[in-house]
């Protein structure tokens, strides 16, 4: 009778704590906590600013300091040699990410978001000080290699939470996104060339008078400074249990008897019960399939972002808005506020009636139409211009961060713990392949469509939606 009695426990499925393991502290505090780990989360929303200040707050004026760098000989020129430097972010990053997500599965992810955060502080600062084109080309390229936020980010966002919660955690990266785009562009759109804007403030003769773009690189880097020392409390995620198995199970016994009491020792290792084998990450599809579907989005929304500021400011004789720099930060800060509200209050509805897959396929669908009719806003002009651009941008970025939090969903949890900083590296190294052409391949083609607005095969601008 007492054997039969043993029998529901040697197959009950129990965690073990290991002793002095971050991870499963952690893994501890999920099981004793069932709300929302809001201190966590705002680790993760730092840290998430600092990856995407850098990337906003670039495009409001990333046309006027091609032009004022002396690189292109003739104004038709410019978009060309600005999607180079736009797309050097993403050539560095692509080339660097699964690196460093294996370092976040190997050595913890707090050494890499902190390291990160510091590649910010420095190569930032130093783009802003680029005297010449290709300071600033080498600049971002090296601030792109030295990023590794992102896979360490995604996989500490779903490790710090209940599984309940995971929804939640991984579209903070597309709110964050969207309150960047509300700081970001206005950072670069108002701060850029301050001794023009603001003469009696700055001189043309300072610092800000020499380097007309170091004052909105200077204001992220300050924020990215503040976020580092902030993240020096975020919590490590990563299990740590030694290379002695023997040493560990022996361990595990111990911590049994001191964190879980109702857990007892059955002859079996509990914890491989949890975790599957180590298979090959390119065989599993549904990890494979949904970084194949984020690739190509991320190419036509990389390539959106770049086309839409160069297409905002230039001269409507050329297919353009005839927009400032000003006005494309004010749309683009609308566009990141109202992200943020959709973000909050509107798409944790939508997850109630909807699955991420279904969600993500209708954004995809209905984002084909909206980015053809940009192109057609050029004959419009006052407060209905700015109305319709406003909110056709708003539109495009609600249907964007949709597609993108699905899919991340989708491709955490088609991973386990131990190998999401890889997942989550591969997928940055695909993602920053696709955004380091769009940006090249949107100025050129862009410069191109400039130079023949009277075509008669695809005239002008109207050949720019990338669908």
């Amino acid at each position: 009778m007492a054997a039969d009695q043993t029998v529901p426990l040697l197959k009950k499925k129990t965690k073990v704590y290991v002793h002095g393991c971050p991870g499963c502290e952690q893994d501890r505090m999920k099981r004793d906590y069932k709300g929302l780990p809001y201190k966590a989360f705002f680790f993760v929303f730092v840290a998430t600013l600092c990856s995407s200040l850098p990337v906003q707050s670039l495009f409001p004026f990333l046309y006027f300091m091609i032009r004022d760098l002396n690189v292109a000989k003739r104004v038709e020129d410019i978009g060309f040699y600005a999607g180079f430097v736009g797309s050097a972010f993403m050539v560095g990053r692509m080339l660097t990410a699964v690196f460093w997500g294996v370092v976040a599965d190997r050595y913890g992810r707090k050494l890499v978001i902190m390291f990160s955060i510091v590649s910010v502080i420095v190569f930032n600062t130093l783009f802003g000080l680029s005297s010449t084109y290709w300071m600033a080309f080498v600049t971002r390229f090296l601030l792109g290699a030295t990023n590794g936020l992102l896979a360490p980010l995604k996989a500490f966002a779903t490790e710090v939470c209940r599984e309940e919660h995971q929804t939640l955690a991984l579209s903070l990266f597309t709110t964050t996104r969207g309150i960047a785009l509300v700081i970001g562009p206005a950072i670069g759109g108002f701060l850029a060339q301050p001794a023009d804007k603001f003469p009696t403030i700055f001189s043309k003769d300072s610092i800000w008078g020499r380097f007309p773009y170091f004052l909105p690189c200077l204001c992220i880097s300050l924020i990215s400074l503040v976020s580092f020392i902030i993240c020096l409390w975020l919590p490590e995620t990563l299990h740590k249990h030694g290379n002695n198995d023997e040493e560990d199970r022996t361990t595990e016994t111990q911590c049994i008897s001191q964190i879980d009491p109702e857990v007892k020792e059955n002859g079996d290792n509990p914890e491989k019960t949890h975790l599957p084998e180590s298979e090959n990450l390119f065989k599993n599809w549904p990890l494979m399939s949904s970084i194949m579907a984020f690739c190509v989005f991320s190419l036509v929304e990389m390539a959106f972002a770049e086309i839409f500021s160069l297409f905002a400011v230039s001269d409507k004789k050329f297919g353009g808005l005839s927009m400032s720099s000003q006005d494309v930060g004010e749309v683009l800060s609308i566009t990141g506020f109202s992200l943020m509200v959709y973000q909050l209050f509107v798409y944790p509805f939508i997850t109630r009636f909807s699955t991420p897959l279904v969600s993500a396929r209708v954004a995809a669908i209905l984002t084909i139409p909206l980015v053809t009719s940009f192109p057609f806003m050029t004959y419009l002009s006052g407060f209905v211009l700015s109305f319709v651009v406003t909110c056709a941008s708003v539109l495009r970025n609600v249907f964007s961060v949709t597609f993108i939090t699905c899919l991340n969903i989708l491709q955490n949890n088609a991973v386990p713990q131990h190998q999401r900083g890889t997942a989550n590296g591969i997928s940055v190294t695909a993602m920053s392949f696709f955004k380091a052409i769009a940006p090249a391949a949107g100025g050129i083609v862009f410069s191109w469509a400039q130079k023949r607005q009277h075509a008669a095969f695809l005239p002008g601008l109207l050949h720019l939606t990338f669908q």
